[in-house]
Order: C-alpha cells, then structure tokens, then sequence
C-alpha cells in the first residue's frame, strides 16, 4: 500500500471520537451502533466500553466476529475494518480503562456490574476514497 494511502487511513482513525460498530445477530443480521473509541493500537486493535446489558455484547458472546466503520463525510472516506471483537468483565481490565466522567454511565464506578470492554482486533480492511478502495490485510499496513 502506498505511504499517503496508509497516512490517510491512520488520520481518518486518528481524527475520528466515534466508530460505527457492527455485531451479528442470532438470525445472521448485521446490527450496528455508533459507540466511542477510548484507545486503539495502529490499525489493530480497537478498545470501546460498554453496558455488560447491551444487545451487542450477549451477540459478540455468541458470535465473536464483528466490524467497525469510521466516516468522514465531508471528505468522503471510509474505513471498514473486519475482525473479532472480545468481551472483557475483568476488575484489571475494566480498572486500566477506567477514566472520570465514565460514572455518568456505570455509576457504580469501575466495579460495576454493567460495565464491560470490548476489543476489537482487526484482520482486514477496505479503505474507501476518490472512487478507489484500497482492500489490505492489518498486519501488511502495520508493518
């Protein structure tokens, strides 16, 4: 992949506070949600806090394959990364996610029963941008 692709691919994820994630349902359906990104590893991986209650968690459970999606409109680029997503209900990984202001939505704090990460670990991508898609594997970019 060419340097000013891939330097436009880590400024789209870069610049992006939000991703669309994407889960299978039972039936075999996409369900999608737009949640927050709190960290990511280059292209990688991808980690995102979430109810232990959502609908999504109890998919990726059962069904651990999944997708992220960021978007600038304006520019018109796209990113579909395609991989794995991973729930973690762990005291030492909810604790190092842990940052102020997260009581708004688990307000028993970093110990709450309802609150989760999620690791998304990315195989391939598809990067779309002046009528062209750029289709890679993860590990080829991060190298």
């Amino acid at each position: 992949m060419e340097k000013e692709v891939k330097d436009c691919i880590v400024k789209l994820v870069e610049v992006s506070r939000d991703a669309v994630v994407c889960s299978v349902d039972e039936e075999g359906y996409p369900n999608a949600k737009a949640m927050f990104r709190i960290k990511n590893e280059g292209l990688t991986t991808f980690w995102f806090s979430t109810n232990t209650s959502s609908i999504r968690l109890g998919q990726w459970l059962r069904n651990p394959k999944a997708s992220i999606y960021f978007l600038d409109a304006e520019g018109f680029h796209g990113l579909m990364l395609t991989g794995e997503m991973k729930v973690h209900t762990d005291e030492e990984t909810k604790q190092a996610f842990w940052k102020q202001g997260d009581e708004m939505y688990y307000p028993l704090g970093p110990t709450d029963p309802d609150y989760s990460i999620l690791e998304f670990t990315a195989v391939k991508g598809n990067y779309y941008h002046g009528l062209e898609k750029h289709l890679f594997l993860t590990n080829e970019v991060e190298g």
